[in-house]
């Protein structure tokens, strides 16, 4: 069973992490085809590309003229530690003690529009550059065409190693999950909908919803879950399953924390 969640657009690399183990990313060198196509826009360009202020254009464009095609500590962190989003707040991997990082790193995937897609412990270098973004390469117009088959492919390769169902649980968002081809998967998928109760109804409240993703992803490592059973048991802040709004292929958590 493996775990796929979106990144953060924020990046934590003043942190020193915990852990020294780490990997390299798999598509790196397709990574380094983005960063050469992205090093010829200028800082208005990457601006209106991205629609983000001047400052992060800048910011950006640095780091693209900064990135290298070898990864160490000196310029790189592991991928879990270094996100710093909503889910990452909910997965809090500084927390993690080594052996449940090495869980991770076997079960959860992070989706990725530079990196395509990054285990827990492989080495992350500064960037920003989401998965929606309509930038035009050689393989296409957008990064959907650039990855292509390679996301699907790769995790296919890597459920066919592990033991324990073959299942791909979806908590990254409809952007994200949108560069995974599920006809083409060798695994059914399941995905997680967490609804708090507002306004007199449930309902999908973005804030909550990606920190309960990294929620479960936790969950699901810490009680070393390979079945998707077993999630059904997911507990954490106040949420429950519910059997009646939940389907074979959509299992539905709900809370409510007030009237």
């Amino acid at each position: 069973m493996i775990i796929v969640l979106s990144p953060a657009k924020s990046l934590d690399y003043e942190t020193p992490p915990h852990v020294t183990k780490h990997t390299l990313p798999e598509f790196a060198a397709d990574s380094a085809e983005l960063i050469d196509g992205l090093r010829k826009l200028s800082p208005q360009e990457i601006g209106s590309l991205m629609h983000i202020s001047d400052p992060l254009a800048r910011l950006n464009f640095q780091r693209y003229a900064d990135w290298s095609p070898t990864f160490g500590t000196h310029n790189s962190k592991q991928a879990m530690l270094a996100f710093n989003g909503d889910v990452y707040e909910g997965f809090d991997a500084r927390s993690l003690p080594a052996p449940d990082l090495d869980y991770a790193q076997h079960h959860v995937r992070v989706l990725s529009g530079l990196y395509g897609l990054l285990r827990p412990l492989d080495l992350l270098q500064p960037y920003r550059l989401e998965m929606g973004t309509r930038f035009a390469n050689a393989r296409g117009k957008d990064l959907y065409a650039f990855w292509g088959e390679r996301i699907t492919s790769a995790l296919n390769a890597q459920m066919k190693k592990q033991k324990g169902a073959r299942v791909l649980v979806n908590c990254a968002s409809g952007e994200y999950f949108k560069s995974v081809q599920p006809k083409r998967l060798d695994a059914p998928v399941v995905s997680p909908v967490f609804q708090d109760w507002k306004n007199g109804q449930y309902k999908i409240i973005s804030f909550h919803a990606k920190r309960a993703r990294g929620l479960m992803a936790r969950f699901a490592v810490q009680n070393r879950i390979d079945e998707p059973e077993g999630l059904k048991d997911f507990d954490s802040e106040g949420y429950a399953f519910d059997k009646k709004a939940s389907t074979e292929t959509t299992y539905v958590y709900r809370r409510r924390l007030g009237p």
